[in-house]
């Protein structure tokens, strides 16, 4: 996931003045909420929720090849 520096904002100003988050959500189409300068929470458009958290089945396959190939060497010790 790629993110963009504008949509980055404290905890505090968020705390502070949430409106200001609603419509960078809204320009934007998620803002990330840093806590202690560290990115903590995400906040996207409710429409838009379905993209982030459905994976194709090629998106799992070639997650699965990519462990698979990495880890090769362990799945043989764990087989034996």
């Amino acid at each position: 996931m790629l993110i963009d520096t504008n949509s980055l904002i404290s905890i505090t100003e968020a705390n502070q003045n949430f409106s200001k988050v609603a419509k960078l959500v809204d320009e934007i189409g998620s803002v990330v909420i840093l806590k202690n300068n560290v990115p903590r929470y995400l906040i996207i458009d409710f429409n838009k929720a379905n993209e982030y958290s459905e994976i194709s089945d090629e998106s799992l396959d070639e997650i699965s090849k990519k462990l698979i190939e990495k880890n090769m060497v362990a799945y043989k010790v764990l087989a034996k």
